[in-house]
């Protein structure tokens, strides 16, 4: 039955949730409804597939496996098109409104009526990859100068895509975190404004606005289900993308929203730690992981409000799993639609993969014949050179 991925053995460690209101505080309704509405107005816009792996949910025994392929949004390759470009176009709208001393909508800076003033803000971040490429590629449309931090592990693949796209790109020798401070340091010095999708103490107006982002993607798989699933698997990293599905999830769901369940390289565990923690904690990365995207050491505050409160349980999956796991959905069982995925959106594939594996795990995590999993496909294709690489590997299985 389990021929599929390699055998491998799963971190695990089962929340202590705290109680709380954090899926309505730190992410409103209002928030979510202002991003849709301006989003869903963009050039381009469309909702991504949420596919249906059935060959899949039955060669593992659970009920349904869905994945929301996020591959084709805005022809950016990822969900952080709908975070960083938003994020920009609310960080140029607080600034040329306070410059100008009026208020001015979202529409008069996306359709060009601030050029000028929005040519003289610079917006800059740290970035694993697609992050930054949504940032430039708001700032391109906006008219706003764009600078992106990258560590040394970022592919040149993907450093280029940004650079395609107008930013001007500085690589770091450390990692993602020391980007992040570096980011930090420049823009203070030079008057530019930092847009990441993490917060940290005195600064959460662009990290909620990521989030709330985010919201598009999630009401989009909502309203295509007419149940809600019983788990969804999330990929971890600073825990933005996490924390605003689970609100999203839950705002429309309620009490019947589904079990959440974070996975994250074991070589990134910021989130698995601070869950056995019971707070934020920082994680040491000392070898970068496969999975780009999700090398973080350090969680967003503002997302660990969230989380704490609705992540029933942490898992941690080591690499071996990865490139087996973007060559299944890219060479699926017959019957299921073929997807090609980057890296990073495959952790929650795999971990539901070999969770079905470990009986012991699967029983902790409230998995069975009749489990509804939804996963997040949170990039296609976005380094065609590693995605080359891995597709000529022989599979493991």
């Amino acid at each position: 039955m389990f021929d599929i991925l390699p055998t491998a053995k799963l971190g695990h460690v089962a929340a202590n949730k705290r109680s709380g209101d954090a899926v309505e505080r730190v992410l409103s309704r209002q928030d979510f409804a202002t991003s849709r509405a301006e989003i869903t107005q963009w050039e381009g816009y469309a909702p991504t597939p949420l596919v249906s792996l059935t060959a899949l949910a039955a060669k593992i025994g659970v009920g349904e496996v869905l994945y929301k392929d996020e591959g084709p949004r805005f022809g950016l390759g990822s969900f952080k098109a709908l975070g960083g470009s938003y994020a920009a176009l609310r960080v140029l709208r607080r600034q040329i409104s306070a410059q100008l001393g009026q208020e001015v909508s979202l529409e008069d800076i996306r359709t060009g009526k601030y050029k000028a003033e929005a040519a003289q803000i610079t917006l800059v971040s740290a970035t694993d990859g697609n992050h930054g490429r949504s940032l430039a590629w708001g700032c391109q449309r906006f008219g706003a100068p764009c600078r992106i931090y990258i560590h040394a592990e970022v592919s040149e693949g993907r450093a280029e895509a940004m650079r395609d796209l107008g930013a001007e790109v500085i690589r770091i020798t450390g990692d993602y975190d020391e980007s992040v401070v570096l980011a930090k340091q420049e823009a203070a010095e030079n008057g530019w404004f930092v847009v990441s999708d993490t917060s940290w103490e005195g600064y959460s107006e662009p990290p909620r606005d990521v989030m709330a982002g985010y919201g598009v993607m999630t009401q989009e798989i909502c309203e295509g289900l007419e149940q809600a699933p019983t788990h969804v698997f999330l990929q971890g990293g600073v825990g933005g993308l996490a924390a605003g599905v689970v609100a999203g999830l839950r705002q429309h769901w309620g009490a019947q929203g589904p079990r959440v369940v974070i996975v994250e390289p074991e070589l990134a565990a910021c989130l698995f730690e601070s869950g056995r923690a019971g707070e934020a904690t920082t994680f040491a990365i000392q070898t970068e992981t496969l999975m780009a995207g999700l090398s973080c050491g350090e969680p967003s505050g503002m997302a660990w409000e969230i989380l704490a409160e609705e992540v029933s349980d942490f898992l941690t999956i080591p690499e071996t799993l990865v490139a087996p796991a973007v060559r299944l959905l890219a060479r699926p069982l017959p019957g299921d639609e073929a997807i090609e995925a980057g890296e990073s959106a495959i952790a929650g594939l795999a971990a539901l993969i070999a969770a079905r594996q470990d009986a012991e795990l699967s029983q902790n995590l409230g998995l069975d014949e009749g489990s509804r999993v939804l996963l997040i496909g949170s990039e296609g294709v976005t380094d065609p050179a590693i995605f080359a690489q891995i597709m000529g590997e022989t599979d493991a299985a």
